[in-house]
């Protein structure tokens, strides 16, 4: 063995250190399990090593310092596999051009794992953690395995599907602190580790098939992508009825049928989830011959939202040869990541109608300026306030300590300092 024996715990090998594999993988090994994580990129697993989280998610530095005597990053799948007793597939599934997702990253991995399992004498437990449709585990995945490994599924290797509902920013609390844990299985070996493994866990288990636990990922981040588009389309009437959409969201959210969660209105949701996990879905709709209607419209809603910011903005001022201010770039607070971020939408607006753009995130900058290398990073949320208007795209707490006195403010993320004192105040649906 390479670790420390724990006879109680699991040998766990990680596919893919982007956000969930280094998030999850850090967690179980938190948790006491030895953990191996799998990455193609050296530079990734190198700062793993090192106990040097890749990406930018609160505690998880601290986890993965604390825990290296668990925790080996490599980029071996034969030397993971054949030290681990379960393998959590953590890899992308983005978006191809048609709104089909990629499954290219999970048959890469799938077939180098089936190819190590031929090479492996004992029963191996492979679980699918990342997002894809209902039907791929059972009708691609498992076939894969098959072919590359000669073995039969649910005999001589287990299939599971145990999906993620990790929020960036607070994603280690979310992974320790669950709501749910899913459990999809093949067969009931594959069950029994997977609740052998989260037995300690208080929260509920469900224990399904392999495409119901498919189902219940997309329909939870569909969900609660229509909650906002909803919340933003009554925030747009509320705001030309001038009523305050948060009195009015305060007001639903008490009915137990309803629940508060998600009743914030702004510029939409952003992110890598939700606007790919609803396009997919969609898409896989229309495949089976079905208009997903609703879902449709959650993403015509949040295409235009960010739109709404300019439009306000126009009400103040003409763009052309104006100084914009940009106050948060990342899709949300407490992250570094920009994937759909509603600030690129608002900057391009702004770039395209002549406007100068300066711009500043605490954490985000770095990610946002491979797509906009033109724009003005400066080093302090202060150095926005020194332009024509100040347009706030995300939420970080820090903003709520500037000084907006005679300023012009559009509010996206509602930063009630700024509502008080700015000389001019727009709020987006408010």
């Amino acid at each position: 063995m390479i670790f420390k024996s724990n006879s109680k715990k699991i040998n766990i090998s990680i596919i893919g250190v982007g956000y969930v594999g280094t998030v999850t993988g850090a967690c179980f090994a938190k948790l006491g399990n030895n953990v191996i994580m799998v990455d193609i990129d050296k530079e990734k697993t190198d700062k793993i090593n090192q106990g040097i989280s890749p990406i930018y998610e609160k505690d998880l530095d601290d986890i993965l310092a604390n825990n290296k005597d668990r925790i080996r990053a490599d980029t071996s799948y034969s030397f993971a596999i054949k030290n681990s007793d379960a393998t959590f597939v953590c890899v992308g599934t983005p978006l191809k051009k048609d709104n089909n997702i990629d499954l290219s990253f999970i048959e890469t991995a799938t077939t180098a794992i089936g190819r190590c399992l031929k090479e492996k004498d004992t029963w191996h437990l492979v679980v699918i953690k990342s997002t894809v449709l209902p039907g791929t585990a059972e009708n691609f995945i498992l076939s894969l395995l098959e072919k590359h490994s000669g073995k039969k599924a649910g005999n001589e290797f287990g299939l599971a599907s145990n999906p993620e509902f990790l929020r960036e920013g607070i994603a280690v609390k979310d992974f320790l602190e669950p709501d749910r844990i899913v459990i999809g299985f093949y067969d009931d070996k594959s069950r029994d580790v997977l609740i052998e493994l989260y037995k300690d866990f208080p929260c509920p288990i469900v224990k399904t098939t392999l495409s119901v636990a498919e189902m219940i990922k997309y329909v939870s981040n569909c969900f609660l992508a229509t909650k906002i588009s909803f919340t933003n389309e009554i925030g747009n009437i509320c705001k030309k009825l001038d009523i305050d959409t948060d009195e009015v969201f305060k007001g639903v959210g008490l009915d137990h049928r309803i629940n508060p969660a998600f009743f914030k209105s702004g510029l939409g949701f952003g992110g890598s989830c939700f606007s790919k996990d609803v396009r997919a879905l969609i898409t896989k709709a229309k495949d089976i011959g079905e208009n997903a209607k609703i879902l449709q419209s959650v993403i015509d809603v949040n295409e235009k939202q960010p739109l709404k910011m300019i439009e306000l903005l126009e009400k103040h001022m003409s763009l052309e040869g104006k100084k914009i201010g940009i106050l948060g770039l990342a899709f949300k607070p407490n992250t570094d990541d920009i994937r759909d971020s509603r600030a690129i939408t608002v900057v391009d607006t702004l770039i395209k109608n002549g406007a100068k753009v300066v711009a500043y995130d605490p954490k985000a900058m770095e990610n946002f300026k491979k797509i906009f290398s033109q724009i003005e990073y400066v080093s302090s949320a202060e150095e926005v306030l020194d332009t024509d208007a100040v347009l706030v795209a995300t939420g970080w707490e820090e903003f709520e300590d500037l000084d907006f006195t005679d300023k012009v403010v559009i509010d996206g993320r509602r930063i009630e300092r700024a509502e008080k004192e700015a000389a001019k105040y727009e709020g987006v649906c408010w």
